[in-house]
């Protein structure tokens, strides 16, 4: 018999969790999260989304302040961000049985060897996000484009991602499954180097003023054509097309906040290990050297730093 799922854990109950999680629960999943600080919010309010693909309300939540009142379920969905992986050394234990199995919806590289150090990496499947999403407050998100989530096998390949796509899109949430996941995860960073990168090295802001200016455009494509030949050197084919293709569609989406620029500008830790530090050693110890994205891990970093500074001394 192959494998299916019934009960399904969030790990993480920001704008990625509680979107998904809560566009399953709405197909009729049975939907715990893991909320911690929101765990109040969404058990008296419940789970609002506001949706480009239409408003719902979910009065009633599944929300528990620890994985052990959650126990064991079928299928984990990793959706914090990679800030807080040193905790899922102990979150993830509990959700476990001998037949679980884990799906990160993180982004960058490196994630799935975190969690495969932890539940074995039999267990392990990765999944692309490409959504415009935000958290607004507890319990509510602002979902304004895109949707689709990509999903791979990451050692191995027996139809998990094809039941986990099936029933994402039962659930009204366009899904494929991928044949190449490191591949998946490279296609995404042709976006998120730049746009994440750069809307926090220019100190916090929107797509749309990034797009503005020509020389920062050409910052961005300089940046994708970096990412794309750090791929082709790993022996992943990415199409140069990507480039056009990820600028045309982020054109449209206005003033966007990145996710990353959220957590600059809220006082957050920002993931630089896996969307910028963690492509950048890859590509080096291949023997690519990224000049552009060297340039750009440094000016994050010193960013963050000297915010970090006034905020100190401001205490």
């Amino acid at each position: 018999m192959s494998w299916t799922f019934k009960r399904v854990a969030v790990v993480g109950s920001g704008a990625i969790g509680l979107y998904y999680g809560g566009r399953l629960a709405l197909g009729g999943e049975d939907v715990s999260f893991l909320a911690r600080s929101d765990v109040d919010a969404l058990t008296t309010a419940g789970l609002r989304v506001d949706s480009a693909h239409g408003n719902f309300h979910l009065p009633k939540v599944k929300a528990f302040p620890t994985a052990a009142e959650i126990g064991p379920v079928d299928l984990v969905l990793v959706s914090w961000k990679a800030t807080s992986n040193a905790h899922l050394s102990e979150v993830l234990p509990p959700l476990l049985h001998a037949g679980t199995q884990v799906l990160t919806l993180q982004n960058g590289l490196g994630n799935c060897e975190v969690i495969a150090e932890i539940v074995g990496a039999d267990r392990v499947l990765g999944g692309l996000c490409f959504v415009c999403i935000n958290r607004l407050a507890s319990g509510h998100v602002a979902h304004t484009a895109g949707g689709r989530v990509a999903i791979g096998e990451w050692r191995q390949a027996d139809g998990r991602a094809e039941e986990i796509m099936r029933r994402f899109k039962t659930a009204g949430i366009p899904a494929e499954a991928v044949p190449n996941l490191e591949q998946a995860q490279w296609e995404k960073l042709v976006w998120n180097v730049p746009f994440n990168g750069l809307s926090v090295a220019l100190g916090g802001v929107t797509t749309d003023v990034l797009l503005a200016a020509a020389e920062t455009e050409a910052r961005i494509r300089d940046l994708m054509r970096e990412v794309i030949s750090a791929a082709r050197v790993l022996g992943l084919p990415l199409a140069d097309g990507l480039i056009d293709f990820n600028i045309d569609r982020t054109r449209p989406m206005g003033a966007y906040r990145t996710s990353s620029m959220i957590d600059f500008t809220e006082g957050r830790e920002v993931e630089v290990g896996p969307i910028w530090e963690e492509p950048l050693r890859r590509a080096k110890a291949a023997g690519l050297p990224m000049p552009h994205l060297t340039r750009l891990v440094e000016e994050i970093r010193a960013r963050m730093a000297r915010r970090d500074k006034a905020a100190c001394g401001n205490r």
